[in-house]
């Protein structure tokens, strides 16, 4: 049996482990546990009631395969705050998006227009929880419609206004209405892709200066993705790390911003203070070590490494 599905956020490459799990995308550790275990004692094979070997074997393959990596994922404090970072995002980008999403289901047609869209999503979450694991044929469909009723629901709170086409009726008939027609396409701006990793760029930046390491983080691979080769985006990564005193990291994603830009201004600045830090020579490479490991930095005063951050005080 393929596992692939191809419905809601995973159209964008995204694994979405509240859909396999059937949780809300704001769920608690309580409630990712609680449906975890419900659907492990379906589904493993101690205490699973399918009638075949080959529903066994599928039962196996969603055990391993989705439910016990979505819950590794979910049931870690950490590792949950950064996956929820990382779908605001994606319902924050895909809202901006002018071209929209097209829904498949009619759930998700509802949700994208019901006036409290909060409530209706868990409702319909609950409804599709008691059936998702039932027929183990259609569990991958239910999880797409579950990942459908996700993006809808980021889509909405990052706040998209969504329409769905009405059906028209004709002389007592009912007719599906023609798309409306576009109006003439604008001409897009030039350099818009440099524009969006600048957006990017500034709110790391104000993130690392508030401390907020793990959403610059996010933002800045949000602009590598765009512009892999962005000098400016390699040299605020080093800043994230040079913040959290991983000083050997910062060094290597300094070298890499001058290997791409050797003008980049933040890397020309900083790297000399972080080799100095390090105890080491000019030209010479620090291994990244598996830990991670750093030395810790003079921070006191604005004389010390991180005197001056960005041309300002440090906030």
């Amino acid at each position: 049996m393929s596992l692939t599905i191809d419905g809601g956020l995973f159209k964008f490459d995204f694994t979405d482990y509240h859909a396999v799990l059937c949780v809300p995308v704001d769920a608690s550790a309580g409630e990712v546990r609680k449906r975890y275990l419900k659907i492990a004692r379906r589904l493993h094979p101690d205490s699973s009631t399918v009638a075949t070997n080959h529903e066994e074997e599928i039962a196996n393959q969603l055990l391993s395969k989705l439910v016990n990596p979505a819950y590794e994922k979910l049931s870690v404090e950490r590792n949950r705050a950064e996956y929820s970072l990382i779908l605001s995002q994606i319902g924050k980008r895909l809202a901006q998006e002018s071209g929209g999403v097209q829904l498949m289901t009619d759930v998700g047609k509802q949700l994208a227009t019901a006036p409290n869209f909060e409530l209706l999503y868990r409702q319909e979450l609950a409804k599709l929880a008691e059936n998702q694991y039932g027929d183990l044929y259609k569990t991958t469909q239910l999880i797409a419609q579950i990942s459908e009723l996700n993006l809808v629901f980021l889509m909405r709170s990052a706040g998209k206004v969504m329409t769905v086409p009405q059906p028209v009726t004709t002389q007592g008939k009912s007719v599906q209405s023609k798309p409306v027609a576009a109006p003439p396409p604008q001409p897009k701006p030039q350099h818009t892709k440099d524009s969006l990793v600048e957006q990017y760029q500034r709110r790391a930046q104000t993130l690392i200066e508030s401390e907020q390491f793990t959403q610059a983080k996010v933002e800045l691979q949000e602009a590598l993705k765009l512009d892999p080769k962005n000098g400016r985006c390699h040299s605020l990564v080093a800043m994230v790390y040079l913040r959290q005193n991983q000083l050997k990291m910062a060094k290597i994603h300094f070298d890499n911003a001058l290997k791409l830009d050797p003008n980049e201004k933040l890397a020309l600045a900083w790297k000399p203070k972080v080799d100095q830090a390090l105890g080491v020579k000019p030209g010479a490479q620090v291994k990244k070590s598996a830990d991670h490991e750093s030395t810790q930095p003079d921070k006191s005063g604005s004389g010390g490494l991180f005197g001056g951050l960005f041309g300002g005080k440090k906030k």
